[in-house]
């Protein structure tokens, strides 16, 4: 099936970042520092988890910024397995990484704190943590830790210039799951360069 023609966009309008509200204080700092020509619109950032939902917020945003021809970026990994499919429906493309921590951190950094058991943690998720877990995965806490177990050895918490102190939430998501805390200062640099790529990229494509 062809897809539909590229919307009409009109000079001069912002373009808008559709994406993950996960890192949404970071990204919007980074707007701002670089006075980059950019509107958002975060979606929820637990929507990662839910197939159907994440299509639907994310294909409804991105139409609605098509009818209103505005040109558009999608700050996601590869979330969803038709992420690729809703790209090109609305011509339009994302920020490069398998996921948001890979955008943060970097592909190398990332694999070696994965490698060694790393569950990543960043606020937003350190903050509405156990109603986050339990919907996903149950209530019942030695399934929970079973779960994470299995795969993980320790929570990296990741603390950004943008973090506010999550030290007590981020403690208690740790008790939940019974692992230990370990925390890592990250630098903007690496979102920062990821970002500048997309929007290079979105404003050299042939329209």
């Amino acid at each position: 099936m062809k897809s539909k023609m590229p919307p009409v966009v009109e000079e001069n309008k912002p373009m808008v970042l559709v994406g993950c509200g996960i890192l949404s204080k970071e990204v919007t700092y980074l707007i701002n520092q670089n006075d980059w020509n950019i509107e958002t619109q975060f979606l929820h950032s637990a929507l990662h988890n839910y197939f159907d939902k994440l299509a639907s917020e994310l294909n409804s945003a991105l139409t609605d910024d098509e009818n209103s021809n505005r040109e558009t970026i999608v700050f996601y990994g590869a979330c969803h397995p038709k992420m690729d499919c809703f790209l090109e429906e609305h011509h339009t493309l994302r920020t490069q990484g398998q996921n948001c921590i890979v955008m943060l951190l970097g592909y190398e950094l990332f694999m070696q704190e994965l490698s060694k058991g790393a569950y990543f943690l960043v606020e937003e998720w350190a903050n509405t943590w156990e109603p986050m877990i339990t919907e996903v995965f149950g209530k019942n806490p030695s399934v929970v830790r079973e779960i994470f177990h299995s795969s993980h050895k320790y929570i990296l918490a990741l603390r950004t210039p943008c973090s506010e102190d999550f030290s007590a939430t981020a403690a208690l998501a740790a008790q939940f799951v019974d692992l230990p805390l370990v925390w890592m200062d990250v630098d903007l640099e690496h979102l920062q360069q990821v970002l500048d790529d997309a929007i290079t990229q979105k404003q050299h494509e042939p329209r």
